[in-house]
């Protein structure tokens, strides 16, 4: 009700107004039904009331336009734009209202060009501008929805991102723990097995010590339970080093009691091992201690031996221990193998344990790692989440900007070429007023053609000119070529249609509100002629 009565109100004041010709109050009243109408129907049926509206501007005026109508043009052309999906039902209703415009103009209209010129403007810039206006505010609205739709989505999986990141975290920590904890165990118990078969201990001491043997044992075994569960084979490789090298690793195994040795290699070169501190050096610390842990549990007594050869592009480590001299404490088998596999891979590298003769053999290759920084954003934070949703937005923009630029320059260039052949038009059927002056009613027209312009005006006064001679034929012509004001014109009527005919009266007919009582009344052909 409140849309039916503000675009009710230009149709109802237009006329009081002097703003258009006075129309019946039937036209007025069936005029504001058929807005109510189309205000019924802009929500559900936008292409139905804008329509309506046309249809109407079209039966109130050939050129579509008017003051009581023209803004209910507008507004349902936005709003068929705002809530209408597709755009081809509403370029099939443009161009019908073209069409349907341009036949009623060649019927009935009294001026041509200027009603087909304002036709054009108005169904360029009274149409089809407001309905892109409203698609652009439809896809703004749908894209600034979908962007903060897409917002919280990365919001959430940049939550989750962090939840599994610090999971893995918690796995890593939980894995350096149980195999640093788990090598130290080991270590106190090849002590406790060297203090039990010390001589000259009581038996009582001896008792003690397998007891003390049996139990760092068996906290090995739990604490591969408790912590081993929260092992990830996909987990990162730590970048915290050490605190110990190799070297140092396999010096304080042997001092623990564990036959350890480091096999020096002919080339002085090959056995340097990486600094601590680089994901090198702490992957063969991890693969050291993995691998002594596991001699020590599963091997005691075996003699083990570590070897490390450097090459071009990165390390080679080799732990391979004996059989077997005492007897094994039994223990669940564990999954530090797999882990060391997953981790010595993730940076491609190569990972081998199996049995080698009578023992086994842990060999694991590194490649040379090099620290670099990624300048990129990562795809979580809130820049990269800024920038996925703002790129469609912008796009979207940017196509709905080179529609409206597009449609702006085929009306500028539309309304240009108009009004360009309006100007030819009217400009080649000016008459001067000392060539009117010469003429003489009786004058055979080939003797008149000369001075005559190309065309006639397309745009006669023939409604405010004096009735012409029975049976004359009638040409106007313009008396100046002004083009924006109301001038006087010339009328020049023949006997006879063609080029046999001759001048039996001519005429001037003033402008609208261009009185000119100074001209002469002259009585040449039976009438006045001013």
């Amino acid at each position: 009700m409140l849309l039916w009565a503000v675009l009710a109100l230009p149709a109802v004041t237009a006329d009081r107004l002097g703003m258009n010709e006075p129309r019946p109050l039937w036209q007025q009243l069936a005029g504001l039904a058929v807005l109510a109408a189309a205000a019924a129907l802009s929500r559900r049926q936008p292409l139905a009331s804008f329509a309506l509206t046309a249809a109407l501007g079209l039966a109130a005026t050939p050129a579509l336009f008017s003051v009581s109508y023209g803004p209910a043009l507008g507004v349902f052309a936005v709003l068929l734009g705002l809530r209408a999906p597709r755009s081809r039902p509403a370029v099939a209703a443009f161009a019908a209202v073209a069409l349907v415009g341009t036949a009623r103009i060649a019927l009935v209209g009294v001026d041509p060009p200027p009603e087909w010129l304002v036709l054009t403007g108005t169904l360029l810039f009274g149409c089809v501008f407001p309905w892109l206006c409203g698609r652009y505010w439809r896809q703004s609205r749908a894209l600034a929805e979908a962007g903060w739709l897409k917002a919280a989505r990365l919001e959430d999986e940049q939550r989750h991102a962090e939840e599994r990141a610090r999971l893995r975290e918690r796995a890593r920590i939980a894995q350096d723990m149980h195999d640093s904890l788990g090598h130290e165990l080991s270590l106190l118990a090849l002590r406790a097995a060297a203090l039990q078969v010390s001589p000259g201990l009581a038996t009582d001491h001896r008792a003690a010590a397998a007891d003390l043997r049996a139990a760092a044992a068996d906290a090995t075994d739990h604490l591969h339970r408790i912590i081993g569960v929260l092992r990830e084979d996909d987990e990162p490789v730590p970048l915290a080093p050490a605190g110990e090298s190799v070297r140092q690793l396999v010096a304080r195994a042997a001092e623990s009691g564990l036959p350890v040795r480091w096999e020096e290699p002919s080339d002085t070169t090959a056995a340097e091992v990486p600094e601590p501190g680089g994901v090198t050096a702490h992957l063969l610390h991890r693969v050291v201690r993995e691998a002594l842990t596991n001699a020590a549990r599963h091997a005691p007594g075996a003699p083990v031996v570590v070897a490390v050869r450097n090459h071009a592009h990165g390390t080679t480590v080799t732990v391979t221990n004996g059989p077997p001299t005492q007897e094994a404490t039994a223990t669940r088998g564990g999954s530090g193998l797999l882990g060391l596999r997953a981790a010595v891979t993730s940076v491609g590298g190569d990972f081998r344990a199996g049995p080698h003769g009578e023992g086994f053999r842990v060999r694991a290759y590194v490649p040379a790692q090099r620290s670099t920084t990624s300048a990129r954003q990562p795809a979580g934070s809130p820049a990269g989440t800024l920038t996925a949703v703002t790129a469609p937005f912008t796009r979207a923009r940017r196509r709905v900007a080179l529609g409206l630029g597009a449609a702006a320059g085929a009306g500028a260039v539309l309304v240009g070429a108009a009004v360009g052949w309006y100007a030819y038009t009217e400009t080649h059927s000016v008459l001067t007023p000392a060539a009117y002056a010469k003429l003489r009613p009786g004058t055979p027209y080939d003797e008149v053609a000369p001075v005559l312009p190309d065309r006639e005006a397309h745009d006669p006064p023939t409604d405010r000119a004096p009735a012409p001679p029975a049976g004359a034929h009638c040409r106007y012509y313009r008396a100046s070529g002004e083009l924006l004001v109301s001038i006087d014109h010339f009328r020049l009527c023949f006997d006879t249609p063609g080029r046999q005919g001759r001048l039996i009266s001519k005429d001037v007919v003033p402008g609208v509100g261009r009185p000119d009582p100074d001209r002469e009344e002259s009585t040449e052909n039976g009438g006045p002629t001013r």
